[in-house]
């Protein structure tokens, strides 16, 4: 058992494959939770699957561990996220199941905004990264012309110049462009998620200020030995609970409202960074390959006939 829990952490995965991961587990757990299963054996049921962050977790449990601790300790994003949400939930004596249901809905809304991303930065982000290596294929094309752009650019102070120079704006355009394609996509945790754990808290029947403290406190399962600050609820979470104490009504589907709407915000805002990276890449295109294309591949065949005519008078 110990060799295989091994051979599970060993492996790496991707963080989207480890988010859909954690969702279709959470859900299942759901399912086993209403189906009126204790939850340390709803746990046991899973690994007994082959389910590997069970596993962790069961394994993390059998020495003690508190659950909530055991399942951050899994140690990706989205199961310190769950950890977080089964510590409030836990805390003030919410319906785990309904919570988990939810919790799981939020981390595969979440997932495909994050695929959609990823599905709509991968052509220009491709092509781009393509053409950063066009002026390599320059200096073959000038040997492939019968040039000795190799000569000119190793035998040469002018040609060494030309490849030093083009050897970094190529290395540059590289880098400039992996930035611009990472932060098209970057994306911290799951959208909406403070409004969701916020509403798991208020359905265990405390108070709004209770709820907010319950919900600092798990927070530090998300960066363990970090001591929270006071509770301090986003713009759009504490404008959903003035509302709901102005207008008199529960706070609960209000907030999922919220979550929702910010997991469909953080889709579109996704959507429109793809859109515009396109346009954004030409810069490093223009500044930097194009020059390197003619240094690489143009100035050596100018240098080569120049060299050939010199030496003719």
């Amino acid at each position: 058992m110990t060799a295989v829990l091994r051979r599970l952490r060993s492996r790496r995965a991707t963080p989207e494959a480890e988010t859909e991961a954690a969702a279709a587990t959470v859900l299942q757990l759901a399912v086993l939770l209403q189906a009126g299963v204790a939850p340390a054996r709803a746990w046991e049921h899973l690994a007994g699957v082959g389910d590997s962050a069970a596993a962790r977790v069961v394994t993390a449990t059998a020495h003690d561990m508190p659950l909530p601790a055991a399942i951050a300790a899994v140690g990706s994003d989205a199961w310190r996220e769950v950890a977080v949400a089964y510590q409030v939930a836990s805390t003030v004596g919410a319906p785990l199941a309904a919570c988990l249901r939810g919790l799981a809905t939020a981390l595969s809304d979440a997932q495909e905004a994050a695929d959609d991303v990823r599905v709509a930065l991968a052509e220009p982000a491709g092509t781009a990264r393509l053409m950063g290596w066009l002026p390599l294929l320059a200096v073959a094309l000038g040997a492939a012309l019968g040039f000795d752009t190799f000569g000119t650019l190793f035998g040469s102070p002018l040609g060494i110049a030309c490849l030093a120079a083009g050897g970094i704006l190529i290395v540059v355009a590289q880098r400039w462009t992996a930035r611009l394609v990472r932060s098209a996509s970057d994306a911290a945790g799951v959208p909406g998620l403070e409004a969701e754990l916020v509403a798991i808290a208020l359905s265990g029947g405390v108070s709004i200020d209770r709820a907010l403290a319950v919900v600092a406190d798990a927070g530090a399962l998300r960066t363990p030995g970090r001591q929270n600050a006071a509770p301090a609820p986003h713009d759009d979470v504490a404008s959903v609970l003035s509302l709901s104490r102005s207008a008199g009504v529960p706070a609960v589907e209000l907030l999922r409202a919220c979550a929702a709407h910010a997991r469909h915000r953080a889709r579109v805002d996704g959507r429109l960074r793809a859109a515009k990276l396109s346009s954004r890449l030409l810069v490093p295109l223009g500044v930097c390959t194009l020059p390197a294309f003619l240094l690489l591949g143009v100035a050596p065949m100018l240098l080569g006939v120049m060299s050939t005519m010199s030496l003719s008078l």
